[in-house]
């Protein structure tokens, strides 16, 4: 049996992801059907919330773009619970965003 698997999309380039940084963002239906779709930037629980629900939604690039930011992004991704697909994605293509390996540091 075949599980139905979502694609994982991934931006083209970080400098595209251009979305706020502050202020109150209220996500389309297609990234955030639960009800809360309001966040507010300036509450660290609910950016890292955000974040992470425009990653594992995103159906398209135009919504990574639109609701993420380079800075903020790459401040956050190490702390980011994402699914292992998805970090790998953005890893494979942006190995910036990587965490040093701790036996590679350790060498």
């Amino acid at each position: 049996m075949r599980r139905y698997a979502k694609p994982v999309v991934v931006a083209d380039d970080l400098t595209l992801l251009n979305g706020p940084t502050t202020g109150v963002v209220t996500l389309p239906r297609h990234l955030d059907w639960s009800g809360s779709a309001d966040y507010d930037l300036e509450a660290a629980g609910r950016i890292v919330d955000l974040y992470r629900t425009v990653l594992i939604e995103a159906t398209k690039p135009d919504d990574l773009h639109t609701f993420l930011n380079r800075t903020v992004l790459t401040r956050l991704w190490p702390a980011l619970w994402l699914p292992p697909a998805i970090r790998k994605a953005w890893e494979d293509r942006f190995p910036t965003l990587q965490r040093p390996d701790s036996e590679t540091a350790a060498a």
